[in-house]
């Protein structure tokens, strides 16, 4: 999921680029005041819409619903084209509703956010990795938005293209796009209410889930790591760094998972590093691609080792091949260590 960012001479053109300069910030200035308004509305509205969901070729038609109420969030995502999947969001817990499956899963504390998916925020930490512009108006849903662009200033990450709704400061399409500005994932909305009050009902599932199994992580399957990471991470793209690790036990598997985060600040990448089968069974090398996102996968002594995330192929296979168990810490130096990038 990624995007931003003059020079003169003599004593007209020195003056000419500070003018330019002094714009472009007032740009961004404008740009950034945008974005934290559209983050505003997203966290404090109710709302209610239809949007198309398109990807890899692949058009998905979704319903949300979400409610602000005594400072608690529900939210609901209906999957109308397909097998009907439900996801409801009430406070601290997510559940997810797989009529194919029969099964529910059920997932708490998930990460905070909305069921829309990963909107960008930015801040001064992105500049050198981004560059965010403030655009021309344009009409999506016969009203006037404002077209932000946020562009990725290498080929490690990519950017966005977001119109926000002039009157209701709330995102009526998103698109993330590679370097070239193609675009690769689209969530553009078909209709939508913005205010009103909305009632429980709309927070409860339409499918009949009574004889589904229910599938919940117990208390205490994962975990963070912290100073005990047994692994580490040997090369980066520029601006990643690991934001988390934990080690965890996936719904159906026994073995334990570590699970590592790594982020730009807005693009993140998943490491998955899966403990040996037993018995022992074919390993996966290789990439893929699971909608708009990318995945390298490659064996490391022994374990199953993922990188998955919205970012370019070539940004996970480096990841994923600088994976390496992590070298005796001698004189008191903890494994952490093994996770800060190394010098660029």
């Amino acid at each position: 999921m990624s995007e931003r960012r003059a020079a003169a001479a003599q004593l007209l053109g020195c003056l000419l680029g500070a003018a330019l300069v002094t714009g472009t910030a007032l740009a961004d200035d404008a740009a950034r005041q945008w974005l934290a308004a559209m983050h505003e509305a997203l966290a404090a509205h109710n709302y209610q819409g239809e949007f198309l969901h398109l990807a890899n070729g692949r058009v998905e038609k979704l319903r949300i619903f979400h409610r602000v109420k005594d400072g608690k969030i529900s939210e609901r995502l209906v999957n109308l084209s397909g097998a009907g999947r439900e996801f409801i969001r009430n406070g601290s817990e997510l559940q997810c509703y797989l009529p194919d499956a029969h099964e529910v899963l059920v997932e708490s504390e998930p990460a905070s956010g909305t069921l829309l998916g990963t909107l960008p925020s930015f801040d001064a930490s992105l500049e050198s990795n981004y560059r965010l512009d403030l655009g021309e108006r344009a009409m999506v849903l016969g009203r006037p938005a404002r077209v932000l662009t946020i562009n990725p200033l290498d080929g490690y990450r990519f950017g966005y293209r977001l119109w926000i709704d002039e009157a209701n400061k709330m995102p009526v399409r998103t698109d993330l796009c590679d370097a070239d500005g193609r675009m690769l994932e689209q969530v553009l909305f078909t209709s939508l209410k913005v205010g009103g009050a909305l009632p429980d009902s709309v927070f409860h599932p339409d499918v009949d889930a009574s004889s589904f199994a229910w599938v919940r992580q117990p208390d205490g399957t994962q975990h963070a790591l912290g100073d005990a990471l047994p692994w580490q991470l040997v090369q980066l793209p520029p601006g990643f760094h690991v934001s988390a690790s934990s080690e965890q036990r996936l719904p159906g598997s026994d073995r334990p998972v570590t699970h590592l985060v790594l982020s730009d600040g807005l693009a993140s990448v998943s490491v998955f590093i899966e403990s040996p089968p037993a018995p022992p069974r074919q390993a996966t090398e290789g990439q893929g691609r699971v909608g708009s996102a990318f995945v390298y996968s490659r064996v490391v002594a022994g374990h199953q080792v993922t990188a998955v995330g919205e970012v370019p192929p070539r940004t996970v296979e480096l990841i994923a091949a600088g994976v390496a168990p992590a070298k005796p810490q001698r004189f008191g130096v903890g494994a952490a260590s093994a996770l800060a990038p190394p010098s660029q």
